[in-house]
């Protein structure tokens, strides 16, 4: 019994995750959710441009695309923050001074181009060729056919792999704490971190987990449900499905059931 009460209060002590829940939700999870933002922004713009190099018909864009995105999907993502952040640090502090979120942000955008190229190749090269074709056939150049008509079905079709990705971003954000933070610019797992280091209690650490898991879980089930929609597509408002009993009984010629 001593035993369990030890350990309830190791990671469930509730003054401890009381004490910490202010730092938690007022500095670690908007700085959270910033890292996570940004870099998902620059990486689908980059995972964008990824994805129509490593479709064009010239190899001279392939292959850099396929070298990058091999490159960036093989090295953990804490050893990219590492090299960005302590590589590129000089030029950071001579722009912006000492922050270092515009690097990890830097760092993050790059690993997860690689893997948003990926997911939107694949969405588009999904697109059925008839797509292409039909526009080529209504005067549409190539160029054009996959701005205005290939590339938004793709993207459409990969939303869901899009979430997945920016919860992978959320996640990965923690490692940023590499590169060392200010007290105001920790994410949820430093904070976590140093009440767990100051007080020798794990409870802090617990309740950051706890924040990731509202972030996190909310978009899993969400984006379930869009791929869900996607997939089953919805039913018109007001429109009735076919009575099949009807449909076996209809005359051919009338359509009028006999």
């Amino acid at each position: 019994m001593e035993t369990l009460r030890t350990v309830w209060q190791t990671f469930f002590d509730l003054d401890a995750m009381r004490e910490a829940l202010p730092d938690m939700l007022t500095v670690g999870l908007r700085n959270t959710l910033v890292l996570a933002i940004a870099s998902a922004v620059l990486g689908t713009v980059l995972g964008l441009l990824l994805a129509t190099a490593g479709l064009a018909r010239t190899r001279w864009l392939r292959w850099p695309a396929r070298v990058y995105t091999d490159l960036f999907r093989g090295l953990p993502v804490a050893v990219t923050i590492l090299l960005v952040g302590v590589g590129l640090a000089p030029v950071g502090l001579a722009l912006w001074g000492p922050n270092p979120y515009p690097l990890g942000i830097l760092a993050l955008g790059l690993v997860a181009a690689a893997y948003m190229g990926e997911i939107f190749r694949s969405g588009i090269q999904s697109v059925e060729a008839g797509q292409l074709e039909a526009s080529r056939a209504l005067g549409f150049s190539h160029r054009q056919a996959m701005r205005l008509v290939i590339v938004p079905q793709g993207v459409r079709r990969v939303l869901p792999a899009w979430v997945n990705q920016l919860i992978a971003l959320i996640k990965d954000s923690s490692l940023v704490y590499f590169l060392g933070l200010l007290a105001s610019q920790r994410e949820l797992f430093r904070i976590g971190q140093d009440y767990a280091a100051n007080t020798g209690n794990a409870s802090a650490l617990v309740l950051a987990g706890l924040v990731y898991l509202v972030i996190t879980v909310p978009l899993t089930h969400a984006v379930n449900a869009v791929d869900r929609r996607l997939r089953e597509g919805r039913p018109a408002d007001g429109v009735e499905a076919p009575d099949d009993d009807a449909a076996l009984t209809a005359d051919p010629t009338t359509g009028a059931a006999r």
